[in-house]
């Protein structure tokens, strides 16, 4: 079942609206146009929440040989074009109605107001779509993957604050995951977390060691207090969920 959802955008002073996208079996190559240079999200995977709106950016290439009815434009779907990723699209137009023209379109993705399945993230393909005046369309494969991630979060505690010189420091922490279909954030246990530290004047944090979360996503370590800086917690992510650093903690060590 398609899950495309189109509504009016206002982008550079002009504004497009696009209806549904006509399902093609087997991607059958219609002819009309092709899509080239495409880029989502700058090749960043999409990391979403529960709640906040994300704007991604998209750029690509067309060349029309036929008289556009509405501006083309690139989806993201998995087996074929009625399997779609529910979001909203917003595009400049171009100058012309047919020929080559250089799109600058934004895919927008709320989970606050569209329901989405936590199976939904992972790999997505893009395509690109147009439909002509003569009544024709064209749908074809780009070749281009993106990864839809469900957004991370950490937390992170030092103590004790302040610490004396070649004391123990304990850092504790919890990583939870968005999901997507209770819209709120869940525990993320067994997660392979990175513990860093900034001496303060630094410019940069370093991995002093890495910790797995438990089951319940909680993490805690120790530490030798040697200098007075600032410990956080980073996790890298994986294919279906986006990397995450807490806040830091900020410990004196006299």
């Amino acid at each position: 079942m398609g899950k495309q959802v189109w509504r009016a955008v206002v982008a550079g002073g002009a504004a497009a609206v696009f209806t549904a996208v006509a399902a093609v079996p087997a991607w059958a190559a219609e002819g009309g146009a092709s899509f080239s240079r495409v880029q989502v999200n700058g090749g960043e995977p999409i990391v979403i929440g529960t709640s906040k709106e994300v704007a991604v950016p998209v750029t690509f290439r067309v060349t029309a040989t036929r008289t556009w009815k509405r501006l083309p434009l690139v989806f993201l779907y998995r087996k074929n074009a009625d399997d779609q990723l529910w979001h909203a699209i917003g595009a400049t137009e171009c100058p012309n109605w047919i020929g080559t023209c250089d799109v600058v379109e934004t895919m927008y993705f709320d989970p606050s107001e569209w329901e989405m399945r936590n199976s939904e993230a992972g790999a997505w393909k893009v395509a690109g779509e147009a439909h002509f005046k003569d009544g024709t369309s064209d749908v074809d494969a780009t070749g281009v993957t993106v990864h839809v991630k469900r957004n991370s979060r950490l937390t992170v505690n030092a103590a004790p604050e302040p610490v004396a010189t070649g004391k123990t420091i304990t850092v504790t922490g919890k990583v939870t995951r968005a999901n997507w279909e209770t819209r709120k954030y869940a525990v993320y246990g067994g997660r392979h977390v990175a513990l860093q530290f900034k001496p303060s004047g630094a410019a940069s944090y370093t991995t002093v060691k890495k910790v797995y979360a438990n089951d319940s996503g909680a993490l805690k370590t120790t530490v030798k207090a040697s200098k007075t800086g600032t410990w956080r917690w980073a996790y890298y992510g994986n294919t279906t969920t986006g990397a995450s650093m807490s806040p830091g903690d900020h410990v004196v060590v006299k």
